[in-house]
């Protein structure tokens, strides 16, 4: 008997095509409002710590307690989806997520927020490597490249349009809520996606796996990763506040062993005929590692950025957070437009589009630190800048991300999507937490000047980044 349930459905009627439509905007909205609450909180931390009392260190692990739940349980979420059944897991994951972020709007305390902010990253986790799984068990040929590309574009749109968002929701103060409809904007939307999901997403296949199919979590794996990632990031996000004691040096060179060691793990567990939770032979697909590294490296330039200047405008220049959030637009804006067509350009321009994106990057960070430098506002050519800010990143991650995804089997979506997710918010977490210890760390002081010229050194940074990437971008792989 043939299954159907969990095939791309290749039939032209206009119902089919309806419906494949209504299966990629329920998608990509839940992935879009997961990476929203990555950047919203940015705006609101002022808020937040004003009316929680919440010291430095806890005011962080608001801000990064998402992404390192969300970071360290990735992989796992897509090897759930694919042992349970990627709707079963998406509208799970979206259930936990709309009930986190309930508690969190709700949340009387720092401790509390931090917990359930913690809760709201793992269920952003179980949903989102489903994301990508569906697409590509959905669509094929064209429609799954232009599924890709919206998807994304939907990603780090979503970066920058945090800010925007925040900025808006901050300032309105909702009937005296201040910081908390960040938080509670998600819950009538996820209800919404789990109605719509629930109707137009296939169902998974009710017949048990063939025996060579069932693959186990990899718990000791999963451990391992956690530890690597946390010993990594911990560090990161609360090394300036504790002025970087002994205990964040040895954390971070303690993270190297841990992934020296699940590396060995893994491989080890390949070769006795395992199910690890990085399958090595997805390493091995031409082009992932490569991808991998752009990817990262964008990430990380794109959440640095957007984090320092959010810092340099409504601490240095004191912009409201409506100001702050709105001046992000053009990146935001360009980003989506230019994630979203970047295919129709020229064949012969193609091989050129992830470097080149990568030093338009650089050059926009160097001339958006120079229109800011003495206290200075930028004027209107501020703008452009940021736009082409926004414009170089698309070109760095989509053609990156796109053509990694595009060659992968079906069989290999879930580890693959997995993998990839995993560094896009390993790089956004290192982002933040680098480029703005630049920013803070020495180098702020009071006043415009002072964070203009902190502002001015971490643009220095950003462009030797993207520089980097643009010089990764242009390496062929030896073999």
């Amino acid at each position: 008997m043939t299954t159907t349930t969990t095939r791309p459905v290749l039939s032209k009627d206009g119902g089919t095509d309806n419906r494949q439509r209504l299966l990629l905007a329920v998608v990509l909205a839940a992935q879009f409002m997961a990476l929203l609450d990555v950047f919203i909180v940015n705006v609101a931390a002022p808020t937040i710590r004003t009316e929680l009392s919440a010291s430095g260190a806890g005011l962080q692990l608001v801000v990064a307690g998402y992404t390192i739940a969300y970071a360290v349980l990735l992989i796992t979420g897509a090897r759930l989806g694919d042992r349970l059944g990627h709707r079963r897991t998406y509208l799970g994951g979206l259930a936990v997520f709309t009930a986190a972020s309930l508690a969190c709007g709700l949340a009387a305390g720092t401790g509390q927020l931090v917990a359930f902010r913690l809760v709201q990253g793992a269920g952003a986790a179980l949903m989102i490597p489903q994301v990508l799984s569906l697409i590509q068990r959905n669509f094929t040929g064209e429609g799954r490249l232009r599924a890709l590309g919206a998807y994304s574009a939907v990603l780090a749109t979503g970066a920058a349009a945090g800010q925007v968002v925040g900025g808006v929701l901050v300032s309105a103060d909702l009937f005296g809520s201040g910081w908390r409809p960040v938080f509670l904007v998600n819950v009538p939307i996820g209800l919404v996606l789990l109605a719509m999901g629930a109707r137009v997403l296939p169902r998974d296949a009710r017949t048990a796996p063939a025996p060579g199919r069932v693959r186990s979590l990899d718990l000791p794996g999963l451990v391992l990763l956690a530890a690597a990632v946390s010993l990594l990031t911990v560090p990161l996000v609360l090394g300036q506040e504790e002025d970087w004691p002994l205990w964040s040096w040895l954390s971070l060179a303690a993270s190297a062993v841990v992934f020296a060691a699940f590396g060995a793990y893994e491989s080890r567990l390949a070769r006795r005929g395992g199910t690890p939770l990085i399958a090595p032979r997805v390493l091995r697909i031409p082009g992932i590692g490569r991808a991998a590294c752009r990817i990262g490296v964008a990430m990380a330039v794109n959440a640095g950025f957007l984090f320092t200047i959010t810092l340099h405008l409504q601490g240095g220049l004191g912009y409201s957070a409506l100001r702050a959030g709105l001046t992000f637009a053009p990146a935001a804006v360009l980003f989506g437009v230019v994630g979203l067509t970047w295919r129709r350009w020229p064949a012969r321009a193609q091989r050129f589009l992830v470097p080149g994106g990568f030093l338009a990057a650089a050059a926009s960070a160097l001339v958006v630190g120079g229109l800011l430098k003495g206290g200075d506002t930028g004027g209107w050519a501020l703008y452009p800048a940021l736009a082409t800010m926004g414009a170089g990143l698309a070109l760095a991650f989509s053609p990156a991300l796109t053509g990694a995804l595009a060659g992968v089997r079906p069989e290999d979506a879930a580890d693959a999507s997995g993998l990839l997710a995993t560094v896009t918010q390993l790089g956004q977490l290192i982002g933040v937490a680098a480029f703005g210890s630049l920013f803070l760390g020495g180098l702020y002081a009071p006043g415009a000047h002072g964070s203009a010229d902190a502002l001015w050194a971490c643009a220095l940074a950003l462009a030797a980044a993207a520089i980097l990437g643009a010089s990764t971008a242009l390496v062929r792989g030896a073999r």
